[in-house]
């Protein structure tokens, strides 16, 4: 049975939430943290729900309130507004957000490598890049994700004018299996590859770093820029640090718990999700590579999808950690 689409469980999630929870503001003052998550809770914010659930934000005295949004859009505005002091969200869109104007920085990372990618289906007509000439690639978010299309194709001799776009406004899944489109951007590897696997039609993934696209961080936290110098900021992330390596060397255990806090999610996508995801956590939330953040930037200027490459100090920042 096919998985519902992501924009779904969305709704889902949101339905269950108190109404107006997540749009309450941050305590001034004291151990309450605020964070507003990208999405609904999955396999993605395992450090968030394992550091909360096995007690490593309550050793840095930190009570850490998770919140989801009504709209994916909305963490970075919300941690700009200061409305919560720390919000998830991606590294494209944390760049593209900066440019705009937004005064939000990255304070660290939870998921370290790309998890986007473009997928057929394996037993399709597309088994290179080269065999999208000609055909329907569905989207769900324009500027980056059609970056993407374009890097990639141009390592196979093909431009954009050589392939039909389709906003399949997040149904990424259902829009392939039911021949809508013929591959898909945006694509989750951890998350999307096991739903085609779970519906017995396997995906063919196409990886962006891997096709002339930079290396970036997926997931990162990001805060309002005037307000880094709050310790709250440097406890928060040493718990991350100390959870993630226990995620790392108690997989099993850890699943335990960030189950029994979202019981919903035991099923066998979010256990295959659990385990693609657990080795691409950042091991080390905290630090900054500067140097990557510098080439992507330059990688979305060039594709025009910022105006100019800032200074990475920016977009990002790596906070003192407490001694």
């Amino acid at each position: 049975m096919l998985h519902v689409s992501r924009a779904f469980l969305l709704l889902l999630s949101l339905a269950v939430l108190t109404p107006g929870a997540w749009a309450q503001a941050p305590s001034a003052a004291g151990k309450k943290l605020t964070v507003m998550l990208d999405w609904f809770v999955n396999p993605d914010h395992a450090a968030l729900v394992v550091a909360q659930e096995k007690g490593f934000f309550a050793a840095q005295e930190l009570d850490v309130e998770l919140q989801t949004p009504a709209d994916p859009n909305d963490p970075p505005k919300l941690a700009a507004a200061g409305k919560v002091d720390v919000a998830v969200t991606y590294q494209p869109q944390l760049t593209i957000h900066v440019n705009a104007g937004l005064p939000i920085k990255r304070i660290g990372t939870l998921v370290a490598t790309p998890l986007n990618s473009l997928v057929a289906l394996r037993e399709g007509p597309v088994k290179t890049l080269a065999d999208l000439k000609g055909r329907k690639i569905g989207y769900s978010v324009g500027g980056f994700e059609e970056a993407l299309v374009k890097s990639m194709l141009a390592r196979a001799g093909l431009k954009t004018a050589d392939v039909t776009l389709v906003n399949v406004n997040f149904s990424l899944s259902p829009a392939l299996l039911s021949k809508q489109v013929d591959a898909v951007i945006g694509a989750f590897r951890n998350f999307e590859l096991n739903q085609l696997d779970l519906a017995r039609q396997p995906g063919r993934a196409f990886y962006p770093e891997e096709e002339g696209v930079p290396p970036y961080d997926e997931l990162v936290l990001v805060a309002n820029r005037d307000q880094l110098n709050d310790p709250r900021l440097g406890r928060f992330l040493m718990a991350l640090e100390q959870a993630t390596l226990y995620l790392l060397n108690h997989p099993d255990e850890a699943w335990k718990a960030f189950i029994a806090r979202h019981k919903d999610l035991d099923d066998e996508l979010n256990r295959r999700a659990w385990r693609d995801t657990l080795p691409r956590l950042a091991r080390r939330p905290a630090a900054l590579d500067e140097a990557r953040y510098k080439r992507f930037a330059q990688f979305l200027a060039k594709q025009g999808v910022i105006t100019v490459a800032l200074p990475v100090s920016n977009y990002a920042v790596q906070l003192p950690q407490p001694e």
